[in-house]
């Protein structure tokens, strides 16, 4: 639970630096940045269902997942024709140099969203179902994080998660994005 909480707090961080970098964006630029405040907004929301701070909310859930989708994907990508990396973008040049790593990215994000989605009848905190044979998509084992990706993996397989974990999928592959392909604001 531990890193669920750390990995959550990480992502919000992550995510509230983007807030700031409206400023004279416009364009492609803009509706991305609006895209990822979108995001951000599902994660400030569910971060506290997630930690048990206030109740949880499987339709929030729902919501938010459906708001993640439809900014990942194809639609994230198409939001970052080259050069469009101006001045007020926080893309990295890296992007374009590494699109395979980056389009993986997005479109693990849309799996991840459609996962949870359905992983919302799993309650932050359930057992992980006896198929899941020992196995870990955070570490251990056969690592999802440590190794493989989210689009190697199908949706109905992390459908069967806890929310919870499913949830901390998705704010470690929105910190791995930026880590990689987003610039530091001054």
């Amino acid at each position: 639970m531990k890193k669920i909480v750390l990995t959550a707090a990480t992502a919000g961080v992550v995510f509230a630096a983007v807030a700031s970098a409206h400023t004279g964006a416009t364009g492609v630029v803009l509706e991305r940045m609006n895209g990822m405040s979108a995001m951000q907004d599902v994660v400030r929301t569910l971060t506290p269902m997630m930690r048990g701070e206030i109740d949880y909310d499987p339709d929030a859930v729902i919501a938010g997942a459906a708001t993640l989708e439809a900014h990942a994907g194809e639609t994230m990508t198409e939001l970052f024709p080259e050069g469009s990396d101006g001045e007020v973008s926080y893309a990295r040049p890296e992007i374009w140099e590494d699109w395979e790593r980056f389009a993986e990215l997005a479109e693990g994000l849309e799996t991840l969203a459609v996962a949870l989605a359905s992983a919302s009848a799993n309650p932050p905190g359930s057992s992980m179902p006896e198929s899941d044979g020992g196995t870990s998509m955070m570490g251990g084992g056969t690592s999802m994080m440590g190794g493989g990706s989210a689009s190697s993996l199908d949706a109905a397989t992390l459908a069967d998660m806890p929310v919870d974990r499913v949830f901390t999928m998705v704010a470690q592959s929105c910190s791995a994005c930026h880590t990689s392909f987003r610039a530091e604001q001054d």
